[in-house]
């Protein structure tokens, strides 16, 4: 049951045509939201920086698991710069990815702030497909063993803020629609698509609301909405460009910040379609905490019930993360982000 559920794993996230979404996947996107969105380099005021790993169905071999590791300052004249490193594994093929990361924020009056952000990076997608055992002789897509494709992309950022009151951004990482394998005649001319990179696009909102005068609670409602081609409809048709087999996803998260050093927080995961009839099902129920110390330290960490009928094989997901900020004085924190 786990070898089959490995293979499913593969054939909907390795770049085929009934295309997925191919972006890694984190509970906690707050936790690096440079990841989807280069405008965010620098507007939290210092320099930041964090390495987040996460397992996904936890207990099935093959499996994704994922790792980012990121940067980012504000620097003068209202620029920003950044640096994300994403390895993302599942089954027989790893994508790793690197992107430099500049901002320009624009001050519109008073706390209100607007920052345009550009990436540019690459990404180095391989496969050994002998890690698989399948019953497909002839099969053109897998008869190079260990495909390895270096891919360059460059993206866009809007992000419009108040600090520590609200936010809005939306980001496309991946301008470039690479196209990966394809099989070919004789005489060089295209037969048979097989893969393509395609353009994601992240939506996101957020805003921090005091419980009381001292700041010691304050709750935080977040959302981060995921499309793969832009609301394209979630069942393809016979063009390999039209289509895009991803539900539209979207993350809704409520959480309470304790006394400027404690994060409790829970979300719900799932897809659009879910709620209009289609073929597809709602994704997790999640729940994490976030622990500032002293001199800038910050530890997190997620956990995810999974919703669907991967929850019998799968023990759930889980997420940990480790953060340093250069914001501190003594032993405080001082102003601590909500975002």
């Amino acid at each position: 049951m786990r070898k089959l559920l490995t293979i499913i794993i593969v054939l909907l996230a390795t770049f085929h045509v009934s295309q997925a979404q191919q972006d890694a996947m984190f509970t906690k996107y707050m936790f690096n939201t440079l990841s989807y969105n280069p405008a965010y380099a620098g507007t939290r005021g210092y320099l930041s920086m964090g390495a987040l790993h996460r397992t996904q169905w936890w207990g099935i071999e093959g499996a994704p698991h994922s790792q980012s590791v990121w940067v980012h300052t504000p620097m003068k004249g209202n620029i920003g710069v950044g640096l994300n490193i994403i390895n993302d594994n599942i089954g027989p093929t790893n994508a790793i990815t690197a992107n430099l990361d500049y901002s320009y924020m624009i001050r519109l009056g008073g706390d209100h702030k607007l920052s345009v952000g550009l990436q540019g990076g690459v990404t180095n997608w391989r496969a050994d497909w002998d890690k698989l055992s399948y019953e497909v002789e002839g099969d053109e897509a897998y008869m190079d063993g260990t495909p390895s494709y270096w891919l360059p992309n460059f993206g866009l950022g809007l992000y419009y803020y108040v600090q520590d009151k609200f936010y809005v951004g939306v980001g496309v990482p991946h301008i470039i629609e690479n196209d990966m394998r394809r099989s070919t005649d004789n005489m060089d001319v295209t037969t048979e698509f097989w893969a393509k990179q395609y353009r994601h696009y992240y939506f996101s909102a957020g805003g921090a609301i005091p419980l009381d005068k001292n700041k010691d609670f304050v709750f935080r409602p977040m959302a981060l909405v995921k499309t793969v081609g832009l609301l394209s409809r979630f069942k393809g048709d016979d063009s390999p460009y039209n289509g895009i087999g991803a539900p539209t996803e979207f993350d809704i998260d409520l959480s309470v910040f304790f006394y400027k050093t404690f994060w409790l927080g829970a979300s719900f995961r799932s897809s659009v379609e879910a709620f209009m009839g289609d073929s597809s099902s709602f994704d997790s129920a999640d729940i994490w905490v976030q622990y500032y110390f002293s001199k800038g330290l910050r530890v997190g960490a997620a956990y995810d019930y999974t919703l669907t009928k991967l929850q019998q094989p799968a023990q759930g997901s889980f997420e940990v993360m480790v953060g340093y900020d250069f914001n501190f004085q003594g032993k405080k924190i001082v102003t601590p982000r909500y975002f």
